[in-house]
């Protein structure tokens, strides 16, 4: 067992792993410069690597011409149905790898080839081990220091851990084997459990791309390298406004947001993807204060800004906190701008998963997406929480199969 651990942590390893720690950061020998937002001909050039790359691997897979040219037919059918005719105007480069969604493997990963195989075999099946879901959340702590004022987690945060090391190794042993291409290690807050992480990504199969997602606690240089070492793709850090006051507030914390940039600097130039998420509330959501976040992203370097619309889970129970139409429109219309504009090309790419469900319908309730919470039950996303099974003790197929049955509960689920 000792060998095989040593064997994938090998797998995972990138150039800079074979310095200590404390040398890379006497030194320096970070690259914060590999880090950027690339557009125009060199991007252009990028995505016919892209589409020969797709087409190469439908090749390996499917022999007859008639299989193959539906399947690349169905491919542009499904991007059209969630982007329309709008062309990518900009794709973000880290450390080699290139992505142009939160939520896609990059481009030259195991991880990129793994997912669109999976998603051909959604066409054509034609193997049982191809990729089962797109992206898992493993919510594996439920310590905290903060008070978020939208969490989620409410109800179990700092409660007793329900979760062993290796429960949590168990799950992510069980989803592998089902085919994963992105797992997102959240809480509670992850970072408070940082070396489990790294033993967790150091014994895990080295194609599935693991993120965390965390408040940016705790995440020195140190402790950024030591996860890149072992094998972390990205970080997504929650910035929910971008006065730091109201932010404090928003995470109950007066040193939340110097956490922020604390975080992003170093996860930067740890050569981690970097991302923004905020939860978009009814206070916030104008042109002015979303335009104001986006120039804060830029300075801060960030490939990615994630936007979520509150939910009246989790510790905003029973609140009324869903967004009106006007403001979807004002979320959408700076979608749609900030990704498809060309003075808009240096900036983050924006990921608003509210437009794609109004669009096509929802991705989660075991589709392509799942939520695993800090006691190992299912559930269809972490906003929609009706746990059915458990991720240690019960059938995984048939709990899948439950959770397709309720679907989401905002959104009509998608269909292939």
């Amino acid at each position: 067992m000792k060998t095989s651990t040593t064997l994938h942590h090998a797998k995972r390893q990138e150039p800079i792993s074979a310095l200590p720690i404390g040398k890379i950061i006497e030194t320096g020998m970070t690259h914060p410069s590999t880090q950027e937002i690339i557009s125009g001909i060199r991007m252009e050039l990028i995505q016919i690597l892209v589409r020969a790359s797709i087409l190469r691997i439908i090749l390996r897979n499917y022999k007859n011409p008639k299989i193959i040219f539906r399947i690349m037919k169905t491919f542009r059918m499904l991007r059209r149905s969630i982007l329309g005719h709008k062309r990518i105007r900009k794709i973000a480069c880290v450390d080699g790898k290139y992505y142009w969604d939160l939520y896609t493997p990059g481009f030259k990963s195991p991880a990129f080839t793994n997912f669109f195989e999976g998603e051909a075999n959604r066409i054509i099946p034609i193997r049982k081990d191809a990729n089962r879901f797109t992206n898992v959340f493993i919510a594996f702590t439920k310590k905290c220091t903060l008070h978020c004022e939208h969490c989620f987690e409410w109800d179990a945060l700092n409660g007793k851990e329900s979760l062993s090391l290796a429960d949590i190794k168990d799950i992510v042993r069980k989803l592998q084997h089902k085919g994963t291409g992105q797992i997102q290690l959240t809480g509670g807050e992850p970072l408070l459990r940082v070396n489990d992480i790294v033993d967790i990504l150091s014994t895990a199969k080295p194609d599935t791309d693991f993120w965390v997602l965390s408040s940016g606690y705790n995440l020195t240089l140190g402790n950024a390298i030591k996860l890149r070492r072992a094998g972390l793709t990205g970080i997504v850090i929650s910035l929910d406004h971008f006065d730091p006051t109201i932010h404090d507030q928003f995470r109950g914390s007066e040193n939340s947001f110097a956490w922020v940039q604390a975080a992003v600097k170093n996860s930067i130039a740890a050569n981690l993807i970097t991302a923004l998420s905020i939860c978009a509330t009814k206070s916030f959501v104008t042109e002015s204060n979303l335009m104001k976040y986006a120039e804060l992203a830029k300075k801060m370097g960030v490939s990615f800004v994630q936007i979520l619309e509150p939910r009246a889970a989790g510790h905003y129970k029973e609140m009324d906190v869903t967004l009106t139409k006007e403001q979807t429109e004002i979320l959408e219309h700076f979608y749609l701008k900030m990704n498809y504009q060309k003075q808009y090309e240096k900036y983050p790419i924006i990921t608003y998963h509210g437009y794609h469900q109004r669009q096509v319908g929802c991705f989660g309730s075991g589709n392509r997406n799942l939520y695993v919470d800090t006691d190992g039950d299912l559930h269809a996303c972490p906003f929609c929480q009706t746990k059915r099974g458990n991720a240690l003790s019960d059938d995984l197929d048939a709990s899948i199969e439950n959770l397709q049955i309720i679907g989401c509960h905002n959104f009509k689920s998608f269909s292939d």
